[in-house]
């Protein structure tokens, strides 16, 4: 197998900068063309490709199955091989070199000048190797990565098929590197990414800055920063200690409540210091100042009642599988979403690259973070495979970390569509989902928690409850939600069987519905599909879905929605945009939908400003 010619004259693809809310000044993109080569036998370790060129070539950061990696092949890789040679910078002043593959699926090994220098295990997380040693600032790098995909295996794969082809509502494997890797210098000791927590009602951050290789006498210093400069400074003495926290207040007359609209980023610096005030490190971050809640049967954003208009974003595409062909892509894909209405989306069975989170932050859009379970079996006892992969919550639980900052994110979904009988002996599940709950808790007190995405809920103490519902008669759809006023609740069933424990009366989210099928020219052939029947014009499609909407916007009961979905996914045609990203629909009419008279009814607030008594993201 040999890669195929030159189809894309990109150099350096993707060459912004990966981790927009921790950024160093020295910094080294390493995308474009690698050496590549396929190892079917996952044998390459034994047949010397550390220690030799490869016989083909890549264009990282895209996956081998992605037409824009130069190399697109569909059948499946056990172990595929990269190498590449370059020269760190020799005018960096930070002394210590780190190598970061954002994220490789599934299994990475990373040798460095002959030296393994990391292993990771998860395909959807960060990987950082400290390359001090072997290559520091001047010296020449020849970086090996050995990825493995055992599809064979259970393993946390969201969406991506383990058959050769994409079907039913899975799509497009990835086998290898498949976001940017880059390499940035330190200092020594260094700042490590820090966790930032807002506290609106006191009017300030929490800082807690974490610091690596410590020692005694070193002090972090942190700035906070608006459009008209230095809002307040702390500084905090370390005593060895790996922590410190620093709260950054912010004065009355220049707080400004991170919200959909007007989602405004506070700047920070961050500098660590030796005991004479010199900078060992420094680094630079945002922050947006605002809080969830939860009153009686409502999600608030900033103490107002929020109802969740969220599309689902399955964050695939035709030419880069589940890498964006660029930037401006990630963009786009919201832009799209706000323009039909919606004021978020919920990110499904992905964890998303952090330029999308970044850009969420900036325009105001509203997500939750979903883990990728998918792949490591339903737990129900028709399942090949009964148990999460050994990577499941240590994945989780480096994601929960690696976005726990971002203001965009207001909610945390582990699981989706489990399912087991709960007379089922084995109950495995139960102990995953707690499991999943009980991590995602630990790693954040501040967001509403979700056990499982519709199916098996399994956690008495989980925050928001929710189903799935693709009912495409509007009718009986309305019917399935009409109790919730009542004390009644939709619960999903599965085989006709109770899968789940009862509505405990926290806020209820349908959180998938619609999915109906419909393509622009109506004729995509036996491999289309969506859900329900599909509507015979474009009219009657116009009217399924506002009758579906209004079911939900017009119920005081329901807390918020999730429309399936963004866009179309390979052989999936139920999107409002097709995979090209080309509207199917008039967005502008959707919205209309949406934002229509139960929607945005507005009320006088204490304060004299009209807000909407449903959605704070309405306009």
């Amino acid at each position: 197998m040999t890669a195929t010619a030159d189809r894309h004259d990109l150099s350096v693809p993707r060459p912004e900068h990966p981790r927009p809310q921790f950024v160093r000044d020295e910094w080294l993109c390493l995308n474009g063309w690698w050496g590549f080569e396929v190892d079917a036998g996952d044998s390459g370790l034994e047949r010397g490709l550390t220690e030799r060129e490869l016989t083909g070539r890549i264009l990282v950061p895209f996956c081998p199955e992605a037409p824009r990696s130069g190399f697109e092949e569909s059948d499946r890789m056990a172990a595929v091989w990269y190498r590449r040679t370059f020269t760190v910078p020799s005018g960096w002043s930070g002394p210590r070199v780190l190598l970061h593959l954002q994220a490789v699926d599934h299994e990475a090994t990373v040798w460095v000048n002959g030296k393994e220098v990391g292993r990771h295990r998860g395909g959807f997380t960060p990987i950082t190797c400290d390359i001090t040693e072997v290559a520091p600032p001047g010296a020449t790098a020849v970086v090996v990565v050995r990825a493995r995909d055992p599809w064979w295996e259970p393993q946390a794969r969201g969406k991506q098929a383990a058959a050769v082809h994409p079907t039913g509502a899975l799509y497009g494997r990835t086998t290898g590197i498949w976001q940017t890797v880059w390499l940035e210098a330190t200092g020594d000791p260094a700042l490590e990414r820090p966790r930032v927590t807002p506290d609106l009602q006191a009017g300030m951050f929490r800082l807690e800055q974490r610091i690596s290789r410590p020692r005694q006498g070193l002090a972090v210093r942190a700035t906070l920063l608006d459009g008209s400069g230095e809002v307040w400074s702390a500084q905090r003495s370390l005593d060895g200690e790996l922590v410190t926290t620093l709260d950054l207040a912010i004065p009355a007359d220049r707080r400004r409540p991170w919200c959909p609209e007007d989602p405004h980023l506070y700047g920070l610096e961050l500098e660590l210091l030796d005991g004479s005030g010199g900078t060992l490190d420094r680094a630079s971050s945002y922050a947006g100042l605002r809080s969830t809640g939860i009153s009686e049967r409502r999600l608030l954003l900033n103490g107002e009642p929020l109802f969740q208009r969220l599309v689902l974003d399955q964050g695939f595409y035709p030419d880069g599988v589940l890498t964006a062909p660029s930037d401006e892509a990630l963009v786009h894909d919201i832009e799209l979403s706000q323009a039909a209405g919606f004021n978020g989306a919920r990110l499904h069975q992905k964890v998303f690259e952090e330029r999308f989170l970044y850009h969420a932050d900036r325009l105001g859009y509203l997500v939750w973070g979903e883990f990728p379970d998918w792949g490591c079996g339903g737990f129900g006892p028709d399942e090949d495979n009964q148990r999460p992969g050994p990577s499941f919550i240590t994945q989780w639980l480096e994601a929960l970390e690696r976005d726990y900052s971002h203001p965009s994110i207001i909610g945390w979904c582990p699981l989706n569509e489990t399912r087991q009988p709960l007379t089922d002996r084995t109950r495995l599940l139960d102990d995953v989902t707690l499991g999943m709950f009980l991590a995602t808790k630990a790693a954040d007190r501040t967001r509403p928690v979700l056990d499982a995405s519709g199916y098996s809920h399994r956690v008495r103490a989980a925050d928001v409850y929710d189903s799935h519902d693709y009912e495409q008669d509007p009718v009986v759809f309305a019917a399935h939600h009409a109790g919730l006023e009542g004390g009644s609740a939709y619960v999903n069933r599965w085989l006709d069987r109770d899968i789940s424990i009862p509505w405990g009366g926290q806020p209820y989210l349908v959180s998938e519905f619609g999915g109906t099928w419909w393509a622009a020219d109506g004729g995509d052939g036996s491999a289309s599909w969506g859900y329900g029947e599909r509507p015979k014009s474009v009219e009657e499609f116009y009217e399924r879905f506002r009758e579906l909407c209004r079911a939900l916007l017009d119920n005081p009961g329901v807390a918020g929605y999730c429309y399936t979905q963004l866009t179309d996914v390979y052989q999936e045609k139920n999107g409002i945009v097709d995979f090209e990203r080309r509207p199917k629909l008039d967005l502008e009419r959707l919205a209309g939908v949406q934002r229509g008279p139960a929607a945005i009814e507005v009320k006088a607030q204490g304060d004299g400003k009209a807000r909407s008594s449903r959605s704070l993201g309405s306009s």
